[in-house]
């Protein structure tokens, strides 16, 4: 007879390692201007329509669109979301755009690593589980997806996880 071992939250330790955030600042920006007056941004409009911009603390780029959309990624808390959103309204400052809004934050996903206090049967899981992606000849970790919430799961017989949730 097999025992299951109960997983405590305690033997669960996840990571945020990264937060995908959109806003609009509802303001047009001069991507050419913002590009040639700040050292921190790359632009090639023949490539991509968008300006990106590195922030330092916390280290992050934002995808800058002319239109005033933001798409901000490499934070690991909303928080952290909010102060590289404040940094780019005064980088704009700086060229003469004057962001009058309290820009409203959404969530696009979340990317989490971690692992749980016990060795995983991706065989056993591949065939209890519904909606799982398991073939260990081509990638060694199980593919477990949930429509609701919207997520997916990275699972590792050693017990390492990855999980990558989708704001719907």
């Amino acid at each position: 007879m097999a025992v299951a071992k109960v997983v405590s939250r305690e033997d669960t330790k996840l990571k945020v390692q990264n937060i995908v955030a959109t806003t609009s600042l509802e303001k047009e920006v001069s991507l050419t201007k913002l590009a040639r007056t700040q050292p921190n941004t790359e632009y090639n409009p023949d490539t991509f329509p968008g300006l990106v911009l590195r922030v330092k603390e916390p280290k992050s780029a934002v995808l800058v669109f002319s239109s005033g959309n933001l798409v901000c990624t490499g934070t690991k808390s909303v928080s952290q979301v909010r102060d590289v959103v404040s940094q780019v309204i005064k980088q704009l400052k700086k060229i003469g755009v004057n962001v009058t809004i309290t820009p409203k934050i959404t969530v696009q996903n979340i990317v989490a690593s971690g692992a749980i206090d016990l060795d995983l049967n991706l065989n056993t899981l591949s065939l209890e589980l519904e909606n799982t992606e398991y073939e260990p000849e081509q990638f060694p970790g199980l593919v477990y997806k949930l429509d609701n919430p919207t997520a997916t799961f990275l699972l590792f017989s050693n017990g390492k996880l990855y999980s990558y949730f989708f704001v719907v």
